[in-house]
């Protein structure tokens, strides 16, 4: 699986004043945090006025400073251009991103096919926004594949998001998500690959909670057959979880309950058939979580202590 870093965004306004000033310390440290991932996006948003060629700046900088790829993420397709015409490495570059409507596919799908680079595709559209059900949103990426494979693109480098909506708000959807992850994954030949910006899942939970909250659907959504996550780079125990399932390698009985999950999920089984040590609180806190999840129990902020 491959780790995309979200650290350097502009919806920090820490992090945009710094990308404003160009100050270059703030963002090598950001930039060093994420060194135990495979890639950074750079999300600079439209990019507009002060911001103007901030992309190859910061490219510059991850390049310069590290081995991580770029994934370039912006909705200025300009900006976009002016990031990957100097990046070195842009066949394990990333576009984020695309969804099915119109200029906007074309403009992505025209710089993906011309640096050969990997494109994010969202599973929403204008008129219906994000659909419901894992039905709505496979149509949308088959719409997406079909106009992509006509301009050529390389499928394996076709990256859909299932879009996850928080599990405060929109609890279903959390499930609906590993759904749409599976029929992707199952449903196109050439084969194409999935992604999901992971911290959305545990948007509005209260700080204490989000880490546990990412790392077991994170875990679920491995089983699923997700290939790439954009995840909080400072959550070390999320990597060290990933990279255990990537490898097989469980260290203790914490590890053996996350493989448990993901292969529960891999083989569409249930949640009641996972065996947990009933006795750890520990494991108890990650069941529950699971529960919440898959829309078995209904979330509240206090649901571990239930």
């Amino acid at each position: 699986m491959k780790l995309i870093g979200e650290n350097i965004h502009i919806i920090s306004k820490v992090v945009r004043n710094a990308l404003v000033n160009r100050d270059e310390t703030f963002v090598n440290n950001l930039i060093n945090i994420q060194k135990n991932l495979d890639c950074v996006d750079l999300n600079v948003g439209p990019a507009k006025g002060e911001l103007v060629n901030i992309l190859p700046w910061l490219c510059e900088l991850v390049e310069t400073k590290s081995y991580l790829n770029i994934s370039f993420d912006t909705t200025n397709v300009d900006e976009m251009r002016r990031g990957l015409s100097i990046c070195q490495n842009t066949r394990d570059a990333f576009i984020n991103s695309t969804s099915a409507d119109e200029p906007r596919f074309s403009a992505m799908a025209e710089l993906a096919g011309t640096y050969e680079c990997n494109l994010i595709a969202l599973t929403m559209g204008k008129e219906e926004g994000i659909p419901k059900s894992a039905d709505g949103r496979l149509e949308i990426a088959f719409e997406i594949y079909e106009n992509s494979m006509e301009k050529g693109l390389d499928s394996e480098k076709l990256y859909f998001d299932p879009l996850i909506l928080p599990v405060t708000v929109e609890q279903s959807q959390a499930r609906e998500a590993l759904h749409t992850i599976q029929m992707i994954k199952e449903s196109f030949d050439p084969p194409v690959k999935t992604v999901i910006g992971l911290s959305n899942v545990s948007n509005g939970a209260p700080v204490e909670l989000r880490p546990l909250i990412n790392q077991v659907y994170a875990v679920m959504a491995f089983g699923a057959g997700l290939d790439a996550a954009i995840i909080d780079a400072k959550d070390c125990e999320l990597v060290k979880i990933l990279r255990m399932l990537e490898n097989n390698s469980p260290q203790n009985e914490i590890d053996k309950l996350y493989i448990n999950l993901s292969q529960m999920i891999a083989n569409f089984g249930e949640l009641e058939d996972v065996e947990f040590d009933v006795n750890s609180a520990e494991q108890q806190k990650i069941i529950k979580t699971a529960a919440v999840l898959l829309n078995k129990k209904i979330y509240s902020h206090s649901f571990t202590q239930i």
